[in-house]
Formats: C-alpha cells, sequence, structure tokens
C-alpha cells in the first residue's frame, strides 16, 4: 500500500502535465467564438474521469453546455459525497497584461510561491481545483481506499451564472442524490493558514442602457443642447452610493442580517495585514462603506460595483460625437437575508428614476443567486476540518468569502444537502484577472487533503 504523498511525488509530473493539457483548452463560457473548445474541455473531463476508474462517466446534454457526470458507488449502504466544479473559465482579456499566454501554463517562482506557481487562465478557478479531486479519488481507487460512494458533477457554465444547473439537478435528483457536496472553488487565508469557507455573499447582475438620440450627433452641432448617454450615465452610476459609500437605492438594506458585536469581534480576529494587502493590490489606501473594516467590506457587507462601462468612440484619434447610447454592467454583492430578484427589481426601480426625461432607459437582468451559509458542527464540516488539520499541521479557520457560488443554495434547495467549501486558491491568484495562477504547493497539498476527507467523514457518520 502507498500513502498519499508517496504517491504524489512518485506522479508528480504526470499529474502537472495532465492539468496543464486541461489548461491549454481555452473553455471561455461568455464567448460563443469558443463553443468548440468548451465541448473539448468537457471531453477532456469525461476521459479522465474514465481513465480514474469511475463509473457511468458521460457528458450529458443540457439547455446549455454539457455536464460531465461520473460516479464510483462502492455499497448502496454507505454514504455519498457528491463533488461539483466547472471546467469552463473567464475570457482572458485584456491580453496585454498577460506576461505569457493564458493558455500555455507555465510555472514560475513568486515571492507567495517559491516552490512555483502554474500561470494560465483557470489554473485556480477552477481547472486546478477542480481537477485536483479527479486526481485524489484516483489514488484512494488505485490504492483500494475508498470508503464512501462519490458522484462527480462538472459544469460549464459557472463563469455566466450556471444557467442549464438548475434545469439539470431538478432533472436528475435521483441520480445525484447524496449526504454531502464538496467543493473546491474557493481559498485559505495563507499557505500555511488554511480556512474552510462558511459563508458566501449573493449576487445580483444587470446591465443597463442609456438613450438619448436616434443617432449619433456632431457635438459641436448638439453639444450642451442635447443630452449625452454616457455624461448622464456617468452621473447616474454616482448616484448609486453615497458619501459614506453606503447604497443608496431604497430598501436596499432592509433584510441585511447584521453581525452581532461578539461575531464581529470574534471575525476581526482572522489573520490580516493591511499593509501586504495594499501592496500586493498596489493600493494606497482601501475604500468603501463607512464603519467596516475591510475584511468586513468585502465578506459580511453587501457592495455595488460597476463591471465595464462603454459608449462612443474609443478608437484612435478624435470623433467628436454625441453618442445614441451607452451601456454598462453593474453587479450588487448580496448578504443574509437578501434576495436577488427583489434586489434586482429595486435596482431597475431607482436607476430609472434617477434618470432625467432627456433619455430612455432599459435594465436587462441578466442572473444572480443567493447568499450562503454553511454550519461549523455539521459531519462534513468537521471532517474537512479534521482533514486540513492532518495535512496542514493546524485547525482551519472558519471564513466568510466575498464571492458567490450561486448554485451552492440550489443544491441545497433542490437536493436536500449541505456544501461543504474546501478551496486551496489565495487571494493573490488573480482570478478573473490577467495573470491567474495556481501555487504547485496548494495543486498537490489540495489532492493530498482531498484524500483523508472520505475517511473522515465516514467516521463522523459512524
Amino acid at each position: 500500500m502507498e500513502d498519499i504523498n508517496t504517491y504524489l511525488s512518485r506522479h508528480r509530473q504526470r499529474l502537472l502535465d495532465e492539468l496543464f493539457d486541461l489548461l491549454r483548452i481555452p473553455s471561455v463560457s461568455a464567448d460563443p467564438a469558443y463553443v468548440a473548445d468548451v465541448e473539448d474541455a468537457a471531453l477532456f473531463i469525461k476521459n479522465e474521469m474514465e481513465k480514474t476508474g469511475l463509473d457511468n462517466v458521460s457528458v450529458e446534454e443540457t439547455p446549455g453546455y454539457p455536464i460531465v457526470y461520473g460516479e464510483k458507488i462502492i455499497a448502496p449502504s454507505l454514504p455519498t459525497v457528491l463533488i461539483y466544479g466547472h471546467y469552463d473559465v473567464q475570457p482572458p482579456d485584456p491580453l496585454e497584461l498577460w506576461e505569457s499566454d493564458p493558455f500555455d501554463p507555465v510555472i514560475k517562482k513568486t515571492d507567495i510561491h517559491p516552490e512555483g506557481a502554474i500561470f494560465a487562465r483557470g489554473a485556480s478557478d477552477d481547472k486546478g481545483q477542480m481537477f485536483m479531486h479527479i486526481k485524489a479519488v484516483e489514488y484512494l481507487l488505485k490504492e483500494n481506499k475508498l470508503p464512501v460512494n462519490v458522484k462527480f458533477m462538472i459544469e460549464g457554465e459557472e463563469e455566466v451564472g450556471s444557467p442549464s444547473l438548475s434545469w439539470y439537478v431538478t432533472h436528475n435528483q435521483d441520480k445525484l442524490k447524496n449526504d454531502v457536496i464538496l467543493i473546491s472553488d474557493t481559498g485559505m487565508i495563507s499557505n500555511d493558514i488554511p480556512a474552510i469557507t462558511t459563508g458566501l455573499r449573493g449576487l445580483t447582475f444587470v446591465e443597463v442602457e442609456v438613450t438619448g438620440p436616434n443617432r449619433d450627433l456632431h457635438s459641436g452641432l448638439y453639444g450642451g443642447a442635447v443630452a449625452n448617454p454616457i455624461n448622464i450615465l456617468a452621473k447616474m452610476i454616482a448616484g448609486l452610493t453615497d458619501e459614506k459609500n453606503k447604497i443608496t437605492i431604497p430598501g436596499f438594506y432592509d433584510k441585511v442580517k447584521e453581525l452581532s458585536p461578539e461575531e464581529r469581534t470574534a471575525m476581526a480576529k482572522t489573520p490580516f495585514d493591511l499593509t501586504q494587502y495594499k501592496k500586493e493590490l498596489g493600493i494606497d489606501d482601501v475604500y468603501g462603506e463607512e464603519g467596516y473594516t475591510t475584511l468586513e467590506r468585502q465578506s459580511i457587507r453587501p457592495s455595488l460595483d460597476v463591471n465595464g462601462i462603454w459608449g462612443g468612440y474609443t478608437g484612435e484619434g478624435a470623433k467628436t460625437i454625441i453618442p445614441s447610447k451607452a451601456y454598462a454592467k453593474i453587479s450588487m454583492r448580496l448578504v443574509p437575508d437578501q434576495e436577488p430578484d427583489e434586489i434586482a427589481d429595486l435596482f431597475e426601480k431607482y436607476f430609472t428614476q434617477l434618470a432625467p426625461k432627456a433619455v430612455k432607459i432599459k435594465v436587462n437582468k441578466l442572473h444572480g443567486g443567493y447568499p450562503y451559509i454553511t454550519p461549523t458542527d455539521s459531519p462534513g464540516y468537521k471532517a474537512a476540518a479534521l482533514a486540513m488539520k492532518k495535512a496542514f499541521g493546524k485547525e482551519p479557520l472558519p471564513i466568510y468569502s466575498g464571492g458567490s457560488i450561486p448554485i451552492v443554495p440550489l443544491f441545497e434547495k433542490e437536493l436536500g444537502s449541505k456544501s461543504i467549501l474546501m478551496g486551496f486558491g489565495l487571494n493573490s491568484d488573480a482570478i478573473h484577472s490577467p495573470n491567474e495562477h495556481y501555487g504547485v504547493f496548494n495543486y498537490f497539498k489540495g489532492i493530498e487533503t482531498i484524500s483523508y476527507f472520505y475517511d473522515f467523514y465516514k467516521e463522523q457518520l459512524t
């Protein structure tokens, strides 16, 4: 019998090469130009699951991109763990800011990763973290050590809001029946401070369109007499927050669940270096809602951000126009007990009221997701904590994440099971940004930790 660390050492290069092959596939779900690549990534995952030894592996059709399913049922009487991940990635833009090809992975040493980090789009979010689960089960099956049943459900639309996942889950509830869901799409505090995410923010995402004149106009002939949609949009966006950086949408905070002073005190004990935080981001100071710390602002408080804004002429040289239209994409991160559809409606009503009669407003509600809290006294959480303690040599900290994984509350609603968010990324991984990377240490430590989880989970249930 071979222990996990010996196995990882012996297969180290192969495990890196296989991940690199996956990272080379530009599976950008947001861009129709990459349709074939997204489908190729699904086939790659299918082949890897089959090589691992999973049964009933299939690429399953949905209204959108396919979901890859596979399972290993050791015995019907044993508990079942459902592993969720995604094989799609964010667009790599802006390409000029990448130091290497986003779809040609390379390993480079960094201050945080002296052992090296894998630079590629999807390295951390979520191909590298998802792939760890396949490789951990590979080891357990080869050594005949898998103590529970496992099911894999790997989707290709997470980066565009998982529009087909709800359809798939509701149509496959018997197939997906499980006792706990294990997800690695989150992170730790640092490589020597493991953590398990116990809270996620929700999300409301909209696109707005401001229309002025029926065509682009000469800014000399019409400037000062006709509303400029870009000028108007900028003023409207500025009106969405006040001087204390509080969101001004009426009713926005009505259902926000406030943490008690005791809970905020406990949260403040989480290790956090503000100086290092600013250094890593290249900023001189932090910025946010008055009365809250940086950790609180990015996790337990809601937020509103413009993700993109465009309109008019942006090419070389000058073109003096008043554009006919201006656009922006705006996301709002939500906390318990805010509801994404309700927030979208409140936004639309208020945003429309901010507009002068000189323009027309259209709000397109794109997608959203609910906030989520996972209990720390569940068997799944306890098993994850024990696995991390064994791998890292110290107890993991429970942390709140500012990110959103809309499918997590969906799983609980449709499948009746809790999700354990045991991720291994770091804030410095630059996910969704140029030069995304994932530590080689994190990749292998993740495989090791996941392999421990299953024994501890079975023990918690007996």
